[in-house]
């Protein structure tokens, strides 16, 4: 039945597939001349399928579990270098007509507040985020064909693009709203978005039926399916993810690589980015109802396993995790953090009392977007709020073939500086701009074309002059 080139949900994820994949790497989990196989694989920096890398996932050799580790920074750095692109959550929407048992959307829920913004009041909320610094924005709304329908998205993402505040403007719109048709994800590639984001939640169709008790969302086949329809509508990039601590993480980890082979298999491009949250707390959610939850050293090695299995794919990882727990698997191959993040129907512009209060899930990094950058600084990294690529139509295969061959690096590095000068222009604290300078002439040196340097020397004269937007 496994077929990684079919259209349909259970032959390319497999379930049979997956429970011979996890028994295989059971059985190998201390069989090093294997593991040390697959390691030297992965080294060539082509990726790995998921049994190979589910093997790593289970390994119980300590001295090769640290080289896997080891690797995924090393191939983290030789992919995406030292930027980290940072983002933000706008939640349009949390009226929901699905049964999900592990969101506090769900039909039944009487006890959160029903908000859906205006048009009047996405606009307040895209200029205070402006005015925090954020250039990408990642929207957000429950699947409600009545409240949420279509069109409602469609004019927020052109609410969201015609805002220019002071020297703030949104660049790049993602979308993680329910599986749709095909015509309305073309709808959505002409609307200008960037990524189409939607989470699994779980691979494992048993599962995912009886956590999906009511609703659309309930219908585990067209769900799978909907980055298929997504990518023939036209939507160049598009992003997986599951929600760890609903099923087994094996299950889960088999199933999105799985999932991003099929990808590649059937539209030549994989995902553009993969997203690794947990479950946490939420109104009338406890995590400690599912039986799933991992621990923070489970979290870090599947991030390690992703980054070297898919080293061209970003990885995101969000607010859900604690500045602790961000700072650890920053370093196993993360190239995307959100800042400043609330997951309430607005809140940005004004925060949401108490007593109305509309979040999908508690956040846990509750740091400021300045605080955020200080701290990626300090780390080494460069906060990077670029998004050329989406812009000048490196996209789809035209990224991937850049990405896959290292030379991505070419345009993002001196891009990723330039949009830094911007926010330390703008928006930075005394202190996060001092140290974003002494990054910033640091970094220069690490620009490969003398040509480009001159540039984008040039360039940063010209941002602290008042200019914007500069790209590569």
């Amino acid at each position: 039945m496994y077929d990684p080139k079919s259209s349909k949900a259970e032959e390319f994820i497999c379930h049979e597939e997956i429970e011979d994949t996890l028994a295989y790497a059971e059985a190998h989990k201390h069989d090093r001349e294997l593991i040390k196989s697959i390691i030297e694989k992965a080294k060539e920096l082509k990726g790995l399928n998921h049994r190979e890398a589910t093997v790593l996932l289970v390994c119980e050799e300590e001295d090769l579990n640290a080289e896997v580790c080891s690797l995924a920074e090393q191939i983290k750095k030789d992919f995406y270098g030292n930027r980290i692109v940072m983002f933000a959550p706008l939640y349009l929407s949390n009226y929901c007509v699905n049964g999900c048992t592990y969101c506090p959307y769900h039909a039944k829920n009487k006890n959160i507040c029903r908000k859906k913004l205006t048009q009047e009041e996405i606009r307040k909320e895209v200029i205070a985020l402006q005015d925090m610094g954020h250039k990408r924005l990642a929207i957000e709304a429950g699947e409600d064909p009545v409240n949420n329908p279509i069109e409602y998205i469609l004019e927020s993402i052109q609410t969201i693009y015609s805002i220019q505040h002071k020297n703030g403007a949104i660049r790049r719109v993602n979308v993680n709203i329910a599986a749709t048709t095909v015509e309305n994800y073309r709808k959505l590639a002409e609307a200008g978005i960037g990524t189409y984001i939607l989470f699994q939640e779980t691979y494992h169709k048993e599962s995912y039926e009886q956590l999906h008790p009511t609703g659309p969302k309930h219908n585990y086949a067209y769900h799978t399916e909907a980055h298929d329809r997504a990518m023939e509508g036209g939507i160049d990039d598009v992003g997986l993810g599951v929600l760890f601590g609903l099923e087994h993480y094996r299950y889960e980890f088999a199933g999105i690589l799985m999932h991003a082979e099929h990808l590649e298999a059937r539209f030549g491009v994989g995902p553009h980015t993969i997203s690794v949250p947990r479950l946490r707390r939420a109104d009338d959610i406890d995590p400690d109802d599912f039986d799933n939850g991992i621990s923070d050293d489970i979290f870090a090695k599947i991030c390690a396993c992703i980054r070297v299995a898919v080293p061209y794919t970003g990885m995101i990882v969000s607010t859900r995790e604690s500045k602790a727990c961000r700072e650890r698997v920053l370093h196993l191959g993360v190239s995307q953090i959100s800042g400043g993040s609330k997951t309430s129907v607005g809140g940005y512009s004004e925060p949401e009392p108490e007593e109305e209060n509309s979040a999908q899930f508690d956040v846990s990094d509750n740091r400021t977007l300045d605080e955020v950058v200080k701290w990626l600084m300090e780390l080494g990294y460069i906060p990077s709020f670029c998004t050329a690529c989406y812009r000048e139509g490196r996209t789809g295969d035209r990224f991937m073939q850049l990405c896959k061959t290292k030379q991505i690096q070419n345009c993002c590095h001196p891009n990723a500086l330039m949009t830094l000068k911007e926010y330390l222009e703008d928006y930075a604290s005394p202190e996060t701009k001092a140290i974003g300078e002494a990054l910033i002439q640091k970094e220069l040196a690490n620009v490969k074309s003398d040509k480009v340097r001159d540039i984008v020397v040039e360039r940063l004269d010209k941002i602290a002059d008042g200019s914007r937007d500069f790209r590569f």
